[in-house]
């Protein structure tokens, strides 16, 4: 594991990440702007049309983004920080942590980010259906237009601006700290292809177990408290449960059920 992780190659991209990492929120909010603002011209008007009369139809869902804030709510709750910064302290500094594990750390949390997410894409496009490729990279890129809008809103610092003796792994991510981006694209990703294994049970285990992972791993690096991780959590669920209601309908109405 440690000669993969030595490689030219794997050593160029971790560079290439930190680097991403360091651009000011500000630039990645112009980004996700833009590229939502040209997904929204490309893609059929049908889909938007069923989107809507999607969502005017499952109202229900809405007990979970109540759910999403209550959570954020309960952030001016002190004695609840002091649980947080407790539980983030074991996560982040419990026991011997080798070399070989924060490297593990760091390769675990980019299932989390947007390169995954495109590969994914990619393949449902050509390899599923295009309509679930379109709604897989519109619900990603909603989702962390919501994410980045929640945090610039709540402005929870990160752990290491707060807490003392926090252990960083990597570089220290930019931007505030509620919700965890990384945990709530994970959740997503795991609903959404769920669904499209549907049935087998053990491939949805995997991937919600993954996708835990990815929210144990922000804690890990030091990025994230347990409420944020929560939080990302229930947010990339409650997205992925949209989505899979609009392909539901979508995919009946043009005849692939």
């Amino acid at each position: 594991m440690t000669d993969i992780f030595n490689h030219p190659k794997v050593k160029k991209c971790g560079k290439l990440i930190c680097r991403l990492r360091c651009l000011h929120p500000s630039v990645w909010l112009l980004v996700i702007l833009t590229a939502l603002a040209f997904y929204v011209t490309v893609v059929p008007l049908t889909f938007w049309k069923h989107v809507w009369l999607t969502m005017r139809e499952h109202s229900v869902l809405l007990a979970m983004l109540l759910f999403f804030c209550l959570l954020a709510v309960s952030l001016v709750w002190t004695e609840g920080q002091n649980i947080d910064a407790y539980v983030f302290t074991f996560f982040n500094g419990y026991g011997k942590r080798p070399r070989w594990l924060d490297r593990t750390m760091m390769a675990l949390t980019e299932l989390g980010n947007g390169i995954v997410t495109v590969v994914i894409a990619l393949v449902l496009y050509f390899a599923v259906n295009p309509h679930l490729a379109y709604e897989f990279v519109f619900g990603t890129l909603t989702l962390w237009l919501v994410v980045e809008g929640i945090k610039s809103f709540i402005k929870r610092p990160r752990p290491f601006s707060y807490l003392e003796n926090v252990r960083v792994v990597g570089t220290r991510a930019r931007g505030k700290s509620f919700p965890s981006g990384h945990t709530g694209q994970a959740f997503y990703m795991a609903t959404i292809l769920s669904q499209y294994f549907k049935g087998h049970m053990f491939v949805a285990v995997v991937l919600y177990l993954l996708a835990a992972l990815v929210g144990t791993t922000r804690m890990y690096m030091g990025m994230h408290y347990p409420r944020d991780v929560l939080a990302g959590a229930i947010l990339g669920i409650f997205w992925g449960f949209i989505g899979v209601v609009v392909n539901a309908v979508i995919f009946r109405v043009i005849g692939f059920y």
